[in-house]
């Protein structure tokens, strides 16, 4: 689709694009961007349904590795 087309149809072009289609934009005939559908985030967390473990020795000191 030329910029011309998809200036005047941007409305038409994005129900189609949000319906997961992809749609080629050209200049001259030549390809310039593609205009697609963006992830949608998933289903949103509820709290408290994940669990943290924290060992005990969380904060002691890392082992020293000779001779990396």
């Amino acid at each position: 689709m030329n910029v011309h087309e998809a200036k005047t149809h941007l409305s038409r072009l994005l129900e189609r694009v949000r319906q997961g289609e992809q749609v080629v934009i050209a200049r001259a005939g030549t390809p310039v961007a593609i205009l697609s559908p963006i992830d949608q985030p998933g289903e949103k967390r509820a709290p408290g349904h994940d669990r943290v473990v924290i060992h005990v020795d969380f904060d002691a000191p890392l082992p020293e590795f000779e001779n990396l």
